[in-house]
């Protein structure tokens, strides 16, 4: 068990490290753009599938895990040691990318990406419901007993590549509570009020593309 809790610490280190930093260091959308923004967390999803994939399924993000459980691919205890060492690694991964911004003396601009925008608490529960739902459901597809274990790495991080192209313009794309949760606390204020949002609403869909993978799908048979 603490190999795994090791894996999903590293993995969602590396994912927030990455996929945040570019973000940051390379200007947010006005910058590197949102296509550099989503292949840095598509890719950092592919590199870490391969990495810690056979050890702990690679699912550095709460949703996933969540998601696992509930179709009984994983009990509490597992699901208990998932969930700290992902949002340990978040941290982790936000105050290293924090220490080197300000030996830097680089802005912290775009830390705390996730807002509701223009769309308001509704409309970004609602985008982060759908965009989890369908990243999940690739998930639990391409991992169940009928997807192909080769290849599942590379669906996946391109499905993220494809979400976070559309979700970037409307949320800054969150689709993981971990990945969310530290970039907040480090940013503050507005970030922080609007957390929730990026918590349950990635929870919420993923539950709900668990149960249709399960029932619909028949990802478990």
């Amino acid at each position: 068990m603490l190999k795994k809790a090791i894996a999903e610490f590293i993995g969602t280190f590396v994912l927030v490290l990455f996929g945040t930093g570019v973000a940051v260091i390379g200007g947010g959308i006005e910058g590197i753009g949102t296509l550099g923004i989503a292949m840095a967390f598509g890719l950092s999803i592919v590199a870490m599938a391969y990495s810690i994939g056979t050890i702990s399924g690679c699912h550095i993000n709460p949703a996933v895990s969540i998601a696992m459980f509930i179709n009984k691919r994983m009990n509490a205890m597992e699901l208990s040691y998932y969930l700290l060492a992902q949002i340990l690694g978040g941290l982790l991964g936000t105050a290293t990318l924090v220490t080197i911004l300000r030996s830097a003396k680089t802005p912290l601009d775009n830390l705390g990406q996730n807002s509701f925008g223009t769309l308001g608490l509704s409309g970004a529960f609602l985008v982060e419901f759908i965009l989890t739902f369908v990243f999940v459901l690739v998930i639990v597809a391409v991992t169940g007993k009928k997807g192909s274990s080769s290849l599942a790495g590379l669906v996946i991080g391109f499905t993220l590549v494809l979400i976070h192209l559309l979700g970037i313009p409307l949320t800054g794309t969150s689709v993981n509570p971990a990945r969310s949760i530290a970039p907040a606390l480090f940013a503050g204020g507005e970030a922080i009020s609007q957390l929730w949002v990026f918590i349950v609403a990635p929870i919420f869909g993923g539950i709900v593309a668990a149960v249709v993978g399960k029932f619909i799908l028949n990802t478990e048979k």
